[in-house]
């Protein structure tokens, strides 16, 4: 098997905590020769999407930069690969987007991606959980004051954010008479010209912003609970939160299979929701995180069996040319 990475530079991976390295750990497992792009090393031309990246050898050295080597490659076909993992984190911007048209290119000329360019489109992190308002918070999209303080009044204790953002980045939460309420909203719609989310407060953060992973529609067992600091109200680890791994209970589930089912049927193989409570509030399927807090504490390895779909469905695109 021939597998891409589309990625932020190696140089930046911490391999203790991140899932790209996870995934390539897994390939290597495979024996499956993999290669890895940044966003610069790829390209279309005359209607072909290429790549020129490098060859990536695992050296099995746990310190900073020392862990792979890298092989200078030619210029390759990108639909030629049996699988391209787009790996680059956001910002979710036009660039990302431009990177999407091409890696469609590569999949309609032979490539598997995961996940789905299209569906990277169209699924934003934020927004996709309006899909599914019997399981979420109460959740306005609007940029306009007058409207989400029509919201807040109605709801008086809400958490704003923007649609784009990540790592708890620009999260507030505002209560009843909040003298920063107007400038709060003035910064995050940039006066009236971004698109944010208002939700409900959930209480239930305080027993963390729950991490569920989901791997060809079926949940992981375990989860990945992000409990906030002393300090600071948000579930996020850039933000001080710890983490606590637990098996899912049966309504975490059941969240997760709903939302699962409907990713699988549009092309997400690998994806991971968050929950708060006994509510969804992200569907993330950009750069999903956790596969290695959820393996150190219970080895179970996401990573291993998402190559195992991965490697079913290409055998079986392969068995029916």
């Amino acid at each position: 098997m021939k597998v891409a990475f589309i990625i932020d530079p190696l140089h930046t991976f911490n391999i203790k905590k991140d899932t790209a390295y996870m995934m390539m750990l897994s390939v290597a497992r495979k024996d499956w020769q993999q290669y890895v792009f940044e966003l610069n090393d790829i390209f279309v031309e005359d209607g072909v999407a290429y790549g020129i990246g490098y060859e990536l050898m695992l050296t099995g050295s746990k310190e900073h930069n020392k862990w792979y080597q890298l092989i200078p490659g030619d210029k390759m076909r990108l639909g030629e690969f049996d699988v391209i993992f787009m790996r680059k984190d956001p910002p979710f911007n036009m660039e990302f987007i431009y990177a999407t048209y091409i890696l469609e290119l590569a999949e309609k000329q032979g490539a598997l991606v995961v996940n789905k360019p299209r569906t990277l489109r169209d699924a934003n992190e934020k927004f996709s959980i309006n899909n599914y308002p019997q399981l979420s918070p109460k959740t306005m999209v609007s940029r306009s004051f007058k409207h989400i303080k029509t919201f807040i009044e109605k709801y008086k204790d809400v958490v704003v954010k923007p649609l784009d953002g990540m790592g708890g980045e620009s999260i507030f939460r505002i209560q009843p008479n909040d003298s920063n309420k107007n400038v709060i909203l003035e910064t995050i719609t940039q006066y009236e010209s971004k698109f944010i989310m208002v939700q409900q407060y959930q209480p239930a953060i305080k027993d963390g912003d729950k991490r569920i992973l989901i791997v060809d529609g079926e949940p992981l067992e375990y989860l990945v609970a992000r409990i906030p600091s002393g300090e600071d109200s948000r579930g996020n680890l850039a933000r001080g939160a710890s983490t606590s791994i637990r098996k899912i209970n049966a309504e975490e589930y059941e969240i997760a299979h709903i939302v699962g089912r409907d990713l699988q049927a549009n092309g997400v193989l690998f994806a991971g929701i968050d929950v708060i409570g006994n509510t969804l509030t992200e569907i993330n399927i950009t750069s999903p995180t956790m596969t290695q807090q959820i393996y150190n504490e219970t080895g179970v390895n996401a990573t291993d069996i998402l190559m195992d779909v991965v490697e079913d469905r290409i055998i079986n695109r392969k068995s029916k040319k």
